[in-house]
């Protein structure tokens, strides 16, 4: 393939979404990228802004944390943080916690965890301990050289998307030259705000309400961004992306009616309620975002054909005051998951000779649990919680897969 024509100064960004054991899909789409496509970009090309929310806010601060390093080795160590994954890499299941859940759930007590000087609470509720997710984000993200690489503008701008637990608002927190808070204030569902990030915010954005603890960050305390936001596509948009390139972790929506009516007794399973639930919490507005860029994009087309070149720079400036951010043409490539990731996960468990050997009792014990009374074609539940080599190996083969057969769409999405 010969190497496409870029055109500079085109602000790129790259959006990563949230879905707890999904996220090995959206690795494997990675690990893709920096192999393959990297090589055929310019030589200093990274991504302006990267905006990653829950599991894809992890993603994105190893993105703009490792844009020293070449791609092979970016690609190695994110291969194998997913390839080797054991449900106790990210769910604490000692017999005492798991007994401890009831009461949690309960509220008749909470996990609550210290912190500085004053031991004030860094972490409080959830029904698991968040120690195991700390560790992965602690030791598999080269903290150290992000500052670094923001500073260089590799990437320009790091978002982080949360959900603040007292008012339900999506914060994104961000770093980097090209943050920019000023498009957020007139939006009254949303905040931006711009500083260092760490850590602390990538847990927050991944704690999953009741199953992790909030985190706390200042004085307030946040949850999962992704039950607001789980594809972030906003805050690129935002900070003046016009070509982005998504990374979903739900396959091509179908209409209802492609799937039968499901009997009373399935209906009524607790496990496969909770799938459904967790499905409505993280279902975001991605396909109704996609056709608002192609609705301005086909405004923009025919207002400048109708009233001339200056039709958007004139309307961008009642647009700019109202709205903080001017209206643009937006190109987009989606990269999604080819098949079902419920039913990889159904398929992947049930295929286990001994479970309780591999995954341990506790974990298998868990997994049965989500599968129970769950139709064969489904596990929404246990696509989210599945943190097993069988599953996770799985979907970081089918998004290498799924890229490839991107690969043409992504390059010419950079080209001019």
């Amino acid at each position: 393939m010969t190497r496409p024509d870029f055109t500079p100064r085109r602000r790129v960004a790259l959006v990563l979404s949230g879905g707890g054991a999904r996220g090995a899909y959206e690795a494997g789409v990675l690990a893709h990228l920096f192999e393959h496509v990297y090589p055929k970009l310019p030589p200093d090309f990274e991504f302006e802004i990267v905006s990653g929310t829950s599991v894809g806010a992890i993603h994105a601060a190893y993105l703009a944390a490792t844009a020293h390093l070449r791609g092979a080795e970016r690609s190695a160590r994110i291969l194998e943080t997913w390839n080797d994954m054991e449900v106790r890499d990210v769910l604490r299941l000692r017999t005492r916690d798991v007994l401890g859940v009831p009461l949690r759930a309960l509220g008749l007590t909470r996990l609550v965890r210290g912190d500085g000087p004053k031991q004030l609470a860094a972490a409080v509720g959830g029904l698991v301990d968040l120690s195991p997710l700390e560790r992965i984000v602690g030791e598999r993200i080269p903290w150290r050289h992000l500052e670094a690489n923001l500073g260089a503008a590799r990437p320009g701008a790091l978002c982080v998307s949360c959900t603040q637990v007292r008012t339900g608002r999506v914060t994104v927190f961000m770093d980097g030259p090209l943050a920019d808070g000023h498009p957020w204030e007139h939006d009254p569902n949303a905040v931006a705000i711009r500083g260092e990030v760490g850590e602390r915010h990538v847990r927050a954005s991944a704690a999953i309400p009741f199953l992790f603890p909030a985190v706390r960050i200042g004085e307030r305390f946040y949850v999962d961004g992704g039950l607001r936001m789980n594809t972030p596509l906003s805050p690129a948009l935002r900070l003046g992306a016009d070509r982005v390139l998504v990374i979903a972790l739900k396959h091509s929506p179908g209409l209802a009616s492609d799937h039968p009516p499901y009997p009373e007794e399935v209906i009524t399973q607790p496990a496969f309620l909770l799938g459904k639930v967790l499905n409505a919490l993280m279902l975001d507005q991605l396909e109704y975002e996609l056709q608002r860029i192609d609705l301005v994009n086909a405004w923009i087309e025919q207002g400048s054909k109708a009233y001339g070149d200056d039709f958007l720079d004139t309307i961008n400036v009642a647009v700019r005051a109202k709205r903080g951010a001017d209206y643009r043409a937006v190109r987009t490539v989606v990269v999604r998951p080819g098949h079902d990731v419920g039913v990889l996960a159904g398929e992947c468990f049930r295929a286990k000779e001994d479970p309780m050997r591999s995954m341990g009792t506790l974990a298998s014990l868990l997994a049965k649990l989500a599968l129970r009374g769950v139709p064969g074609d489904e596990a929404d539940l246990l696509s989210y919680l599945l943190f097993d080599r069988c599953y996770t190996g799985t979907l970081v083969e089918l998004g290498r897969e799924d890229a490839r057969a991107a690969e043409d769409d992504i390059l010419a999405l950079f080209a001019d």
